[in-house]
């Protein structure tokens, strides 16, 4: 079963490879879904996925296949999205820019984010990162998968020091711990809320968290 925004995506993605043979950027799908960020289209494509309605494919920059529609969509949404699962052979082949960020190690406890600096760097293609500065780093744990975030996985992260509420958010806590969560403004203090309801929420006061960049997209090595 599909949540409304799920659906609306899904046949957005059907649309504009029937139309084009090219997936839309991640900047489209937010304005089509009139999203707040890149972030929440993320996640739907990553729920969309794990239910096995897409798939991306691999080494090449805005490339999303639509595996299946949904059984009870009907004739009349059938006409709008048609049978194509995959563009034909003679229709362009998606984009394939590619830029190198710095990788800085996995997140995890005890580690600041600037003790992580070194010399790797990790592929991304273009359209999954926006303007600015960014870095990627490895997750560690488990405490972010209901928001399709899983251990392994690289969150890709645009560098800034100030977030919105409700926005994913690499956190340093008193000066030495580095955490992926959720931000919130909770009467003058700063809460953290981990996407999984096996942990509880954290709650710091203001000055103890330092905002070190927000999750533009993710990465995921299947092996």
């Amino acid at each position: 079963m599909l949540t409304a925004k799920q659906h609306e995506l899904l046949l957005f993605i059907n649309r504009r490879l029937e139309d084009s043979g090219i997936s839309p950027s991640f900047e489209e799908m937010k304005d089509a879904l009139d999203l707040k960020s890149k972030s929440g289209v993320h996640r739907l494509i990553s729920a969309l996925e794990e239910r096995g309605f897409i798939r991306r494919l691999p080494n090449r920059a805005r490339a999303l296949e639509v595996v299946k529609m949904p059984e009870n969509l009907g004739s009349k949404g059938m006409e709008a999205v048609a049978k194509v699962t995959t563009p034909p052979a003679s229709q362009p082949e998606p984009a394939n820019d590619v830029i190198q960020i710095p990788l800085h190690g996995r997140i995890a406890a005890g580690v600041p984010i600037e003790a992580l600096e070194d010399s790797q760097t990790l592929p991304v293609p273009a359209a999954l990162l926006g303007s600015g500065e960014h870095y990627a780093l490895e997750v560690s744990g488990d405490s972010m998968v209901e928001a399709g975030i899983f251990d392994g996985d690289f969150a890709l992260v645009k560098k800034a020091d100030t977030a919105r509420d409700g926005d994913i958010v690499v956190a340093l806590v008193n000066d030495e711990e580095a955490t992926l969560k959720y931000l919130y403004h909770d009467g003058g203090k700063i809460r953290l809320d981990p996407a999984n309801a096996a942990y509880d929420p954290q709650i710091y006061e203001d000055r103890q968290v330092q905002v070190q960049g927000k999750l533009a997209g993710l990465l995921r090595r299947y092996h």
